[in-house]
């Protein structure tokens, strides 16, 4: 299956248009925000970047300085889920075109990723150094106050591997293998084992 190209902002009719399952390679501007972000910007906080149709990215990128720039090291994706409770505020409030972590997120995620035209975009753990390789410049660095980890960085990407596993008419990946999951799951107790 050929990579979809994506192209951070996306427009609302481009992420209708992904379904779970798509792989995509995405390019463009993408915005770090994990825990302390979410919370600022959850509880009425005002972005330093105009969030719209951005990737936000679940991410404590490890940054060095070198002079008057910035050079990535490692990017890899955080949890997602530890920013279920502030997620869907986020999403209706400030309208990006995609979230991106790892290992999704629960039913208000979902629910706001439908009704705002979002999608979830999963990448692989472990994979920090080569996603780390995919970010091409670092345009800019806000909140700083939070701690390098948790300040809000905006990349630029190239050619960003990643799978939608939660689209805008609300089907997750993540839902339906935990469902399968079960149900195995309950085949197998129910099940006499043989010796």
């Amino acid at each position: 299956m050929a990579l979809i190209p994506l192209t951070s902002p996306l427009s609302t009719e481009t992420a209708r248009s992904l379904n779970a399952g798509d792989q995509v390679r995405l390019s463009g501007r993408i915005v770090t925000a994990r825990d302390q972000v979410h919370q600022y910007l959850a509880s009425g906080g005002n972005s330093p970047v105009d969030l719209g149709g951005l990737v936000i990215y679940h991410c404590g990128p490890v940054t060095i300085r070198q002079g008057d720039t910035w050079r990535v090291t490692a990017a890899g994706p955080t949890t997602s889920m530890r920013e279920e409770p502030y997620e869907a505020r986020v999403i209706r409030t400030h309208r990006p075109g995609a979230i991106m972590g790892k290992g999704g997120m629960g039913e208000a995620t979902r629910a706001a990723l439908q009704s705002e035209g979002c999608v979830y975009l999963h990448l692989a753990g472990g994979a920090a150094a080569f996603i780390a390789r995919r970010i091409v410049a670092v345009e800019e660095v806000h909140l700083l106050e939070f701690g390098m980890p948790e300040a809000m960085w905006v990349f630029r990407v190239e050619d960003l591997p990643a799978l939608v596993t939660m689209d805008a008419h609300g089907r997750s990946l993540h839902s339906d293998i935990e469902h399968a999951s079960h149900e195995i799951l309950k085949r197998l107790l129910n099940t006499p084992f043989s010796s």
